[in-house]
């Protein structure tokens, strides 16, 4: 009885910052990167992950022969912690360039700019948080969003791990948005609150992602 009211004091004390358990990002925690929110729906990604996304209706994937994947922007710009320092911040950015080339490359070649018939993504990191002790259950460089920790029968807590990312995805030859994709993960969790995170511990989400969004492109080319 007691542990089920101190989850529940806890859902409420959070809710305000991220819900409880939410698998998705809420709109009070957009960053502001894309410049319209309001046609986002939620959806499944191909693994099964919930996400908000828009496809423009209209959209006729087939016109496209290349993609260009620009550099991954930290938005806003964030401050380096101790916990999570730029060396870090850094390593998120470069590791989810190699993924996205490495899986969109499998089936587009990849353009070194846009242009007609290349598929432009601009996509930015917009939340990197490890959760942390009692009723405060968030550390975030203040990007934009995120997580709760979850306390273990004895009391000790691992710490979360958790991404946010926002992207658009642009028809090269005159910046037309085409998509748009809102979605959040959870990485390996840190041993204790004095444990540094690092790129290392994000890289499966970003896998995660970068293979979806190949998935979503073949699921487009099919129909």
């Amino acid at each position: 009885m007691k542990l089920a009211l101190m989850m529940s004091t806890l859902c409420i004390a959070s809710i305000g910052v991220v819900g409880c358990a939410s698998k998705v990002v809420e709109p009070d925690q957009y960053s502001g990167f894309l410049k319209d929110y309001s046609q986002l729906k939620e959806t499944e990604s191909p693994s099964g992950a919930t996400v908000m996304r828009w496809i423009d209706p209209k959209l006729d994937v087939n016109k496209f022969n290349s993609v260009y994947i620009e550099p991954t922007q930290l938005y806003p710009k964030p401050q380096p912690t101790v916990k999570i320092p730029q060396a870090t911040l850094n390593g998120i950015t470069s590791y989810y360039d190699q993924a996205l080339k490495r899986e969109i490359g499998k089936s587009l070649p990849l353009a070194t700019g846009p242009g007609p018939g290349v598929i432009v993504v601009r996509a930015a990191i917009t939340a990197v948080s490890s959760s942390t002790e009692g009723l405060k259950p968030y550390e975030v460089i203040p990007i934009a969003l995120v997580a709760a920790a979850v306390s273990t029968a004895s009391g000790i807590r691992d710490q979360e791990t958790d991404l946010a990312t926002e992207a658009v995805f642009l028809d090269g030859s005159d910046n037309h948005v085409i998509a748009q994709v809102v979605r959040k993960g959870t990485g390996k969790p840190l041993e204790n609150d004095s444990q540094v995170m690092k790129a290392d511990d994000v890289k499966g989400v970003l896998d995660g992602w970068a293979a979806d969004l190949h998935q979503s492109y073949l699921k487009l080319k099919s129909k």
